[in-house]
């Protein structure tokens, strides 16, 4: 993980451990600067991602101060992290349907910029949150990018794993997002009844440098899940 990143992920640990509230003050940049014995521009990407999550607001020339926390069991449609991020109170698990290569479909060629006859991970789960389902889960993975994954792997985080074990740094996502009515299979498998509403989205990730490396389709459970969008700033 990047140093930048480290800090980022420092700063919210304290502001969640410390039940910091709406308007606390953070400590200023030569402060930070200090204690982590970084440059001025370190300390400036790991705000600008703090601020991107929605964890703090700067005002110019006052300083840096904590934002309303989330609330508990909303997923944010701007986070790109993976569930966990988000549901970290809760008790995130999965249930692995399969896991192997396969030639991709024609989206997940293009999204994923595979040449032909390459291949890539397709994994396929159940996210459950507190032992209730949230969603079905269909990830492409890039097999030079993600050279390996098993069943151990999927059923955990595998966004954990990959920046944890493979040290790849996930920069952005895109996200396209529709309500369907679900199919006799898909309902079946999020224990609802076809034709029940779903939310679908399909995320296209991306490297730090820019090169996509995850294509996923996720169909959520309506009653299960709660979704939440924030701004960074308001321009008029």
């Amino acid at each position: 993980m990047l140093k930048y990143m480290e800090i980022a992920a420092d700063i919210e640990k304290t502001i969640v451990e410390d039940d910091l509230q709406q308007g606390t003050k953070l400590p200023k940049f030569e402060e930070l600067i200090r204690k982590y014995g970084v440059s001025k521009s370190t300390i400036v990407k790991a705000l600008n991602i703090l601020e991107g999550r929605g964890a703090i607001y700067q005002i110019q020339g006052s300083g840096v101060f904590v934002r309303r926390r989330n609330r508990l069991g909303y997923i944010s449609m701007i986070e790109n992290q993976g569930f966990t991020t988000n549901l970290d109170h809760f008790d995130i698990t999965a249930k692995v349907l399969s896991l192997e290569k396969v030639l991709p479909d024609l989206e997940v060629k293009e999204s994923l910029l595979c040449q032909e006859g390459e291949e890539v991970y397709r994994v396929k789960r159940i996210r459950y949150i507190n032992e209730q389902i949230l969603c079905v889960e269909e990830s492409f993975f890039k097999i030079d990018i993600v050279t390996y994954l098993n069943e151990e792997i999927a059923v955990s985080s595998i966004f954990n794993y990959l920046n944890e074990a493979l040290k790849l740094t996930i920069g952005f996502s895109d996200k396209y997002l529709h309500v369907i009515k679900l199919d006799e299979a898909n309902s079946s498998l999020l224990e609802l009844k076809p034709g029940d509403p779903g939310l679908f989205t399909e995320e296209l990730f991306y490297l730090s440098s820019g090169t996509p490396f995850d294509f996923s389709r996720t169909i959520y459970h309506y009653e299960h899940s709660q979704f939440f969008v924030q701004s960074s700033s308001l321009n008029h």
